[in-house]
């Protein structure tokens, strides 16, 4: 198997994100999960940057046992004098030497000719080769450097010593076409290059760092350089997990893989998230939310019955535990009873359609229906009452220096729709006042208490009440993501069962249940 390296560039590359700042101890904390999910080399920062930057960078030195620690210089012999005190003690060491080569940074940033260029980065290789053994040399903007130099570049940072030659799409601005082409050409250009490692480095600002890094490969490149969640300046980085899954995934066409532990994916994923503050966007490949989540019916349908159908990667390789149906109103009646099935719950043909209708409905109101939300919505029907009144239309006008108003129509069993409006103390006492006054029932309300069943700003709120009448009671309850419609419906809920209860032979006094 050909081996591909992972040069990690979180702690520094990635720090550089707008609004991201580590300190030391969250850096050793990142560089540590690194270690477990095993990158090879972690750039844990730029020493001559701040003293600060100097210090986490010794830390994480300090800390990491089993992968090369890299600091970033500039090609200053300050810089090189910085990263040597700052990987003081590191197990196994590597400096990260850079200088732009492309004609827009020499003209515009550097002020220098190609010769200039050359001499300034050969002296800063040749100081660091004193103090390391392994050198990395990275021609800054080398995707939009002249080939014909690029190549004159290289060539003399492996006669100067370096053990690493790293290609960067500084700006994001190649094709994969473009990308390979430079690894190609390097490869059959540049004399001694088989003595030496070639490294891709992408950013992503039109999309393509994972298509760029890839097609590095295909063309020779032994090691990316990245971040996990593809975080970094502008649009981020190559993200690592996607291009180690690609590998895996695709071994029969690349042929090469990472040697990473991709168990420890999800875990490195979720702990950078929290430590940058930077939230992993839904759609993200391999490691957002909705990775390995499916609400199409049809999808859902297909991986009950096979997981290839719709995943070529199993969730588990990733550190994960499985795939999830997220239940939305996209998704189908097998998915609904499997659901039903993994809680507990085995309808007859006649009740799953009735509870299939309902969820449908709570789904076109809520945008992702959870478990607690079908518990709920299971125990709501799992005993049937007819149905002598039906809510069908309720609206409640309120402003806070006016005597709240309810309108409420409702379906009669055998006569039609009845409507009323009517006022209260409040809005759930104005829709109760119209209730009693389109049933002509005399009720008491012993009890209302509302609760959430699920999270969020759209949770599904359920309300209980108690009503009684006479001798009897019954209880009701009402579901919805509006608790105004909730209580409405919990209060017909409980007429109906109170009218179902006066019929029964079997009537208690309610006395003899305290």
């Amino acid at each position: 198997m050909r081996k591909i390296y992972i040069f990690d560039t979180t702690l520094r590359d990635g720090e550089q994100t707008p609004g991201v700042n580590l300190n030391t101890q969250e850096k050793v904390e990142i560089a540590l999960q690194l270690e477990r999910l095993g990158v090879d080399r972690i750039e844990a920062g730029f020493p001559a940057a701040s003293p600060g930057d100097l210090a986490a960078v010794n830390a994480v030195a300090r800390a990491v046992r089993n992968a090369t620690i890299v600091g970033l210089s500039r090609s200053r012999t300050q810089d090189i004098d910085a990263v040597r005190e700052a990987l003081q003690g590191a197990e196994d060491a590597c400096i990260h030497l850079f200088l732009a080569t492309s004609p827009i940074h020499r003209e515009h940033k550097l002020r220098m000719t190609k010769e200039q260029v050359l001499e300034t980065a050969e002296a800063a290789i040749r100081y660091a080769k004193r103090y390391f053994s392994k050198i990395e040399f990275s021609p800054e903007d080398a995707g939009r450097t002249e080939l014909d130099f690029l190549c004159e570049v290289v060539a003399m940072a492996i006669r100067a010593g370096a053990t690493v030659i790293n290609i960067p799409d500084t700006v994001g601005y190649m094709t994969p076409l473009e990308f390979g082409n430079i690894f190609k050409t390097l490869r059959e250009k540049v004399p001694g290059i088989e003595n030496i490692q070639l490294s891709a480095h992408c950013h992503d600002d039109l999309g393509m760092a994972t298509a760029n890094s890839l097609a590095a490969i295909e063309n020779g490149a032994d090691q990316i350089e990245g971040t996990i969640n593809g975080i970094g300046e502008r649009a981020g980085n190559t993200a690592i997990e996607e291009v180690a899954l690609a590998l895996e995934t695709r071994f029969n066409h690349y042929q090469a893989k990472t040697t990473l532990n991709l168990k420890e994916i999800a875990r490195t994923s979720r702990l950078v998230s929290k430590l940058t503050g930077m939230p992993v966007p839904a759609n993200k490949a391999i490691v957002g939310a909705n990775a390995f989540a499916h609400e199409s019916g049809i999808h859902q349908d297909g991986m009950l019955k096979e997981k290839s159908t719709y995943e070529i990667i199993s969730p588990e390789t990733i550190g994960l535990v499985e795939s999830k149906l997220v239940l939305g109103k996209h998704s189908g009646r097998h998915a609904f009873r499997e659901k039903l099935i993994d809680l507990g719950y085995d309808l007859d043909e006649e009740a799953l359609n009735r509870a299939f209708a309902k969820f449908k409905d709570l789904a076109d109101r809520k945008k992702r229906v959870s478990d607690e939300d079908i518990r709920a919505l299971i125990e709501e029907k799992i005993v049937e009452t007819p149905e002598v009144y039906r809510l069908e239309k309720l609206r409640v006008s309120f402003e806070s220096d006016s005597v709240p108003t309810a309108y409420v129509a409702i379906h009669v069993q055998g006569e039609g729709v009845r409507e009323q409006r009517a006022e209260g103390n409040g809005s759930v006492d104005a829709i109760y006042n119209a209730i009693d006054a389109l049933t002509g029932e005399e009720v008491e309300l012993e009890d209302y208490a509302i609760k959430s069943v699920s999270q969020g700003k759209d949770a599904l709120g359920e309300v209980h009440v108690v009503l009684a009448q006479n001798d009897v009671s019954a209880q009701g309850r009402g579901l919805s993501t509006d608790i105004l419609e909730a209580s409405a419906r919990a209060y017909i809920d409980a007429l109906n069962r109170l009218i179902e209860r006066r019929k029964s032979p079997r009537r208690r006094d309610r006395m003899s249940l305290i």
